[in-house]
């Protein structure tokens, strides 16, 4: 029993530290041993419209072709 309470203990200590490393920005844990700061992610590309209503090179060329439509028939 105090066996496995000793090798929690001793796993938790080693969590915290790595963490700690990983933080800070330590070069101990990165591959290839490289003095440089690791490189950073690029930002997320814009998002796009998710619907067709929110698009609005959609709402223009529908309201075109409503226009064209109207002007084609003149009884509506």
């Amino acid at each position: 029993m105090k066996f496995l309470l000793v090798v929690v203990v001793l796993g938790v200590a080693v969590y915290f530290l790595v963490r700690f490393l990983q933080r800070r920005g330590g070069s101990v844990l990165r591959r290839g041993g490289s003095d440089k700061p690791a490189a950073r992610p690029r930002p997320a590309a814009p998002r796009r419209p998710v619907a067709p209503d929110d698009d609005p090179d959609f709402l223009r060329d529908l309201d075109r072709k409503k226009r064209h439509r109207h002007q084609d028939d003149p009884d509506s």
